[in-house]
């Protein structure tokens, strides 16, 4: 089993999820401080960090959302407009900001980790 600073491949995935999951929380928590019923509950942050995971290792392989296959790049262009739009909108309770910045978390944390992997990324778009 590979290692990056000495640490195995699980041990970075639960810093990724774990990461991700309080990374992404901390906007909302911040915005809605002073709300006493506010709460939010969930990994979608989470979920959302390994995604980009995925987007940032493999982007030109396909995702199928809601049946529709797209390139993984596209579908992460995508999926980080429309949050940007919903948590800016605030007009359901969807924590669409914890969705952008899980996203965010899981594309720069590897990067983080190990800084070719940006490289590697950009070879694959062919930049």
């Amino acid at each position: 089993m590979s290692s990056i600073f000495g640490l195995s491949g699980s041990y970075h995935f639960l810093i990724l999820y774990f990461g991700a999951g309080f990374v992404s929380s901390l906007p909302a928590l911040l915005k809605h401080k002073d709300n006493i019923h506010y709460n939010a509950v969930g990994a979608s942050g989470a979920v959302s960090a390994v995604i980009y995971a995925f987007v940032l290792l493999h982007p030109l392989e396909f995702i199928s959302v809601f049946f529709i296959p797209m390139p993984a790049i596209l579908f992460g262009i995508i999926y980080l407009a429309v949050s940007y739009y919903m948590a800016k909108k605030n007009v359901d309770n969807i924590g669409h900001d914890a969705h952008f910045w899980g996203a965010v978390f899981g594309f720069v944390y590897p990067i983080l980790i190990k800084p070719e992997l940006f490289m590697i990324f950009l070879s694959q778009l062919k930049f």
